[in-house]
């Protein structure tokens, strides 16, 4: 009796464990989508133009993408509860500086704490799910789960933003967040239970540090140059000042015993080429949906509520593909999937800079459906070859670098199509001209990228004796240990 009290309470655990894991992770990736909703309303009633509403987007994005790797190795060491509790806090805590943001600057100083709260959530609440399913089929099911939700989470946020953005204003799609950080603060102390890795790696602070700042200073004069002028003093000295950056980073990496980013893993090709192409992917992805809303509410004149249920079709073409994404690669290999992936989502691009004010939505969606599609296909097959370009102990950094290469190229996308729009404007065109030619330009870019796939995203010879430290098959996850196999080939 005592053994099946002790058996039910056990399941009752990991039940509890694992909706407390994937709602961390729902409420991070919802708020990735979410704020696209409200970015009209925002620059309303904030007074901003389209450089606030890149801050907004970009301080949090920025925050994610520099701090990921960092995330997972803290909870390594620190504690995985401890640092995902943590993260709920300052995530939480930002959502409500957030909500009461009385100008841009307060908005945006929140939006930076919530992208430092999600960089240590979500890859502790990984870790923590991994730890607590030791056997893999009950693993394998559990990581389901947890992806399930973050679909969910993105799948929602147009339709939850636009929503409380109609009834409420945009503070509400922040507010959203605090009762489940609460129920986060109060359920998890209970049932999530306290792992770490005494051997982890210890943390790159001096890489981590100059990546933060070779990317801000980057995103800053990318953003900010549409306002100032691209030749003032200021800009151009952000673009030296970030190439000076860059090049010490790559520098410190070198020369770092356990690196964020170990240079050793681009002598793979199919590694190189997958992560360049992801870089392009989040580029396109994000960068354009930033305007997505602005497109129906500006240039054709939905509602708030309306746009948030127009843009949907991108982000449900994404949930119902992905799942087949992972199964097309391994029949007929990564260079198939991607580059038709690459395909359909620059396709769709350009075809949405064909769309105008007077274009009806039966002739809009669709495009919002292929550009989903072709990110579906895309996203999850880039990883998988990032993941089998090197030794299976380097799989949780190689994950964790194809993320956060595709949060950079997010941060880049909405500075970069922002300053294109931007400058359009300037010399006189309309708004709508502007997506017009952001849409081409991110169009483009991604079908050339699928060209570029279909060459070189196939075998690479394996680039002998590693002599980078591998850490945990899943960021944050498990213990360190050392191969020097060399890789293994990959499609």
């Amino acid at each position: 009796m005592a053994a099946s009290h002790a058996a039910a309470d056990s399941r009752r655990n990991r039940v509890v464990l694992l909706a407390v894991t994937c709602l961390g992770q729902f409420m991070v990736l919802l708020d990735n989508t979410i704020v696209g909703a409200a970015l009209p309303d925002m620059q309303h009633r904030l007074h901003t133009e389209l450089t606030g509403l890149q801050w907004i987007v970009d301080a949090y994005v920025l925050l994610v993408a520099m701090l990921l790797l960092s995330g997972g190795v803290f909870a390594d060491r620190f504690g995985r509860k401890r640092v995902y509790l943590t993260g709920v806090v300052v995530f939480t805590a930002a959502s409500l500086l957030c909500s009461l943001a009385p100008s841009l600057g307060w908005l945006v100083a929140g939006r930076v704490l919530q992208g430092i709260g999600a960089a240590a959530l979500s890859p502790a609440s990984l870790a923590l799910l991994v730890a607590a399913h030791p056997a893999p089929q009950e693993r394998i099911k559990a990581i389901g789960l947890w992806a399930g939700f973050s679909g969910i989470g993105l799948a929602a946020g147009p339709v939850a933003g636009g929503v409380l953005t109609d009834a409420f204003g945009w503070p509400a799609i922040f507010v959203v967040n605090l009762p489940i950080g609460v129920v986060l603060l109060l359920v998890g102390p209970r049932y999530l239970a306290e792992s770490r890795n005494p051997s982890a790696s210890a943390i790159d602070v001096p890489g981590t540090v100059l990546s933060v700042l070779a990317v801000g200073v980057l995103t800053y004069g990318l953003i900010e140059g549409g306002a100032r002028g691209w030749t003032s003093p200021v800009i151009l000295g952000s673009f030296v000042a970030a190439a000076i950056l860059f090049a010490a980073f790559l520098s410190v990496e070198a020369r770092h015993s356990t690196p964020m980013l170990p240079l050793l893993l681009f002598r793979q090709r199919l590694f190189t080429v997958s992560n360049t192409a992801m870089v392009v992917a989040g580029f396109a992805l994000m960068g354009s949906s930033f305007f997505f809303s602005q497109f129906f509410v500006y240039v054709q004149g939905s509602s708030i509520l309306r746009a948030g249920l127009q843009t949907l079709p991108v982000s449900l073409a994404m949930v119902i593909v992905s799942p087949y994404a992972g199964r097309l690669a391994a029949r007929y290999g990564f260079r198939s999937v991607v580059t038709t992936g690459l395909a359909l989502a620059g396709g769709g691009l350009v075809a949405l800079a064909l769309v105008h004010a007077e274009t009806g939505y039966g002739n809009v969606w669709w495009r919002l459906g292929v550009v989903g599609c072709g990110f579906a296909l895309t996203l999850s097959p880039l990883t998988g070859a990032a993941l089998q370009a090197v030794n299976p102990q380097e799989g949780g950094l190689a994950s964790g670098i194809s993320s956060t290469t595709r949060q950079i190229g997010a941060v880049l996308g909405v500075a970069v199509l922002g300053a294109v729009v931007r400058t359009r404007q300037s010399g006189g065109a309309s708004f709508e001209a502007g997506l017009d030619s952001a849409f081409v330009a991110a169009g483009v870019l991604t079908l050339v990228t699928a060209v570029f796939t279909g060459l070189w995203l196939g075998r690479s010879r394996p680039a002998g004796d590693s002599a980078v430290t591998q850490r945990s098959t899943i960021p944050g996850a498990g213990a360190v240990t050392t191969s020097k196999k060399p890789s293994a080939k990959s499609r």
